[in-house]
């Protein structure tokens, strides 16, 4: 029988990831609720009286997200307003599905919830884009809705900060994407823990930078918290599906590999001559944009001429 290598007294219970330390049930979710709170102190995330919108989706991450942040807020006194923010993708067996769990979560946790339709929103439920544009894009019209609607939701909640159960295998596979990309700009962005803190964007924080997704899901079984497990019915031809395959190969021969990754990111600034996209307000919505119109409402304007050319076409041949 092995010992746990913290307490040294009761029984191991699992071979954590993120340190190959062998730990007791007690000591784990301990560490991990402690690990989090260091992430969230060192780095100044909050200042009392911060008004905190969790992304909810009913996940495995932003439901330890929930609970964890609602028990430190209360342990350590952050003094925080928390809520509750979801977006609905109108995804049929997905995302409805998921709401009831959020819905449940609102419930144990007593916290204000606020959820946005993208049918509400933008006209358009990500259902019917699929059926106009097939599965090559999909994410992208999701990730630009998506990012857009929490904003609105921020604004329409009152809020000055989003926090996102971004964990350390998102992360590293972002940087990583980003390298294959060549995309220098997210490159450097991707790794920051807070984003938007320059006071044109309602500040994002990721509490989870460096939470293994392995112990997310582990203290989520074993603390029996309600939670969505089931994926996307979209997201299989995913690009970051890929990359995530390969960074689970790496991790076969080098364990350490999401955290390296990440603390490489960190190492990577752009030259202070490097011209970057001029932050700009969307001539159409009014929120972030780096041209005259943002990439939701590209897309948006995108969408709505081709259903409109569709509509034009079967008008003419009901003519005809």
């Amino acid at each position: 029988m092995k010992i746990c290598e913290t307490c040294n007294q009761n029984k191991a219970f699992i071979l954590r990831p993120k340190t190959r330390k062998a730990i007791c049930r007690a000591c784990f979710f301990a560490v991990f609720e402690e690990e989090i709170h260091f992430t969230i102190v060192t780095n100044k995330l909050f200042v009392p009286g911060d008004k905190v919108a969790i992304g909810a989706s009913g996940g495995k991450d932003s439901t330890v997200l929930a609970h964890v942040l609602d028990y430190l807020n209360k342990k350590y006194n952050y003094g925080l307003e928390l809520f509750l923010l979801s977006i609905d993708e109108g995804i049929t067996g997905y995302r409805d599905d998921s709401l009831e769990t959020v819905k449940k979560n609102q419930q144990t946790y007593n916290l204000p919830l606020k959820i946005l339709s993208y049918k509400d929103l933008y006209g358009w439920t990500m259902d019917q884009i699929v059926k106009e544009i097939g599965l090559t894009n999909n994410c992208t019209f999701c990730g630009v809705f998506r990012r857009q609607a929490l904003d609105r939701g921020a604004v329409l909640l009152g809020v000055n900060k989003i926090v996102t159960g971004h964990n350390a295998d998102d992360i590293a596979e972002t940087v990583l994407m980003n390298v294959l990309r060549g995309d220098y700009f997210r490159l450097g962005k991707s790794v920051d823990i807070m984003t938007g803190n320059d006071g044109d964007t309602i500040p994002r924080c990721k509490p989870f930078k460096y939470t293994y997704e392995k112990e997310i899901v582990m203290y989520a079984y074993h603390k029996k918290l309600d939670y969505f497990s089931t994926e996307c019915k979209y997201s299989p031809n995913a690009y970051r599906g890929y990359v995530r395959e390969l960074i689970k190969d790496l991790e076969l021969i080098r364990p350490s590999s999401v955290i390296d990754i990440i603390h490489s990111g960190e190492q990577i600034r752009l030259k202070k001559e490097t011209k970057v996209p001029q932050k700009l307000k969307c001539e159409s919505c009014g929120f972030i944009a780096s041209n005259k119109l943002c990439k939701a409402c590209v897309l948006l304007e995108g969408l709505n001429k081709n259903k409109k050319k569709i509509v034009l076409e079967i008008e003419e041949e009901k003519k005809n």
